[in-house]
């Protein structure tokens, strides 16, 4: 697509974390911008290899069932020490081992009903970060049955090298969609890139939009992976409870990386108010909007959203 600069939009989609994840740019040379997005699209797929549950192959999968795993690759060991961190600094709130969690609502919403008291403990009694081991040379789980998943963090990781590579090729003017966003520059001059965020209850409406900064934005809805109708169940789990946490549709987070702000779309739907404002408060430069299921939204300072519609009354 030619600009009014000379230069031109370039697009690229592939399918990576079960989705369409896509890639723009600006460049004055398409044959090379393109060169460079299929560089990081291939990358990217390669992360989604690593750390997917959906592949018997994958390094999670092998150290799902083996319960440890030698020599991990470099992109996992770095994914897993920031969830190390992030699960200290939220307490718990954040926590990777929260899969047997995950497959015990699934397996009950394939069969149509929802679990016991009794399963959600079972479960739960197999999560626990602080029995993860994780270094360079191995990654361990602590206890037989424990599992991890990496969907909380890992898209949010591959756009961070994506946006790497884009960027070490000469790329400067890119958005990034793997899933969550990265972008550099802008569309065109004076023309930053923007992104709309969905609202949780109807997927063909925006509640706001935001415009990209060079932070990296992220989302964590109740509507991507509902396991009850009412969406009381659905794929963020409260580590400590064993159930979703009940107050938030959705949380969008901004930040430095989209390591970060992907994985602190998590904990902010899980934590109170106050203290999930503290954990923000820890990473320079985040900022959040909380949706809740009453559909009042609550933006932090560092998170300005524009086109924003009328908000109902509080509750009384």
């Amino acid at each position: 697509e030619p600009l009014p600069d000379g230069r031109r939009l370039v697009r690229r989609a592939a399918l990576a974390f079960g989705t369409t994840m896509s890639i723009a740019a600006v460049h004055d040379d398409p044959v090379a911008a393109l060169a460079a997005i299929g560089e990081a699209i291939e990358e990217t797929r390669r992360i989604d290899a690593l750390m997917t549950v959906f592949r018997p192959g994958s390094e999670v999968s092998r150290l799902n069932a083996a319960g440890v795993l030698s020599r991990p690759d470099p992109h996992l060991v770095r994914v897993l020490e920031f969830s190390q961190r992030l699960s200290e600094l939220s307490g718990g709130a954040f926590d990777v081992t929260v899969q047997p969690l995950w497959r015990l609502f699934a397996a009950c919403a394939r069969a149509r009903r929802l679990p016991s008291r009794d399963d959600i403990a079972r479960a739960r009694s197999l999560v626990g970060w602080t029995a993860l081991e994780v270094s360079h040379r191995r990654v361990a789980l602590g206890r037989p049955g424990m599992s991890i998943t990496l969907n909380g963090v890992a898209q949010g990781y591959a756009t961070d090298v994506a946006s790497s590579i884009l960027r070490e090729r000469g790329l400067h003017d890119v958005l990034v969609d793997a899933g969550e966003y990265g972008a550099q520059g802008s569309r065109q001059p004076r023309q930053p890139w923007t992104v709309g965020i969905q609202h949780p209850r109807d997927p063909g409406a925006l509640i706001g939009a935001v415009t990209m900064d060079g932070r990296f934005l992220a989302t964590s809805g109740d509507y991507v992976a509902p396991f009850s109708a009412d969406h009381r169940y659905h794929h963020v789990f409260d580590p400590h409870t064993g159930v979703s946490p009940p107050r938030l549709s959705s949380v969008v987070v901004a930040a430095a990386t989209g390591l970060v702000a992907d994985g602190l779309t998590k904990p902010m739907m899980v934590l109170e108010p106050a203290r999930a404002q503290a954990l923000l408060s820890r990473f320079i430069g985040a900022g959040a909007v909380w949706i809740g299921k009453d559909g009042r939204i609550v933006a932090s300072r560092e998170m300005p959203l524009t086109h924003l519609p009328p908000q109902p009354a509080p509750p009384s």
